[in-house]
């Protein structure tokens, strides 16, 4: 996972008919909330969720460490 993904956990995801896409990444739960609201406003045809990325801070265990930075 890129550092830049470590920094901002909290994804929206839209959902389209069982595939869920990443539109938006967010460092604070607030922040995400508050956009995710805003998009529901602009487009209320859409879904939209909000999750926390937890794969961005697990180290993979394919014997490859992450890098530091």
């Amino acid at each position: 996972m890129k550092y830049q993904a470590q920094l901002t956990p909290w994804v929206i995801y839209q959902v389209n008919e069982g595939a869920s896409v990443a539109t938006h990444r967010f460092r604070k739960r607030n922040d995400a909330d508050a956009y995710v609201n805003r998009l529901r406003l602009t487009q209320p045809s859409s879904e939209f969720k909000v999750e926390f990325d937890s794969d961005s801070f697990i180290a993979k265990k394919a014997g490859k460490d992450l890098a530091t930075v």
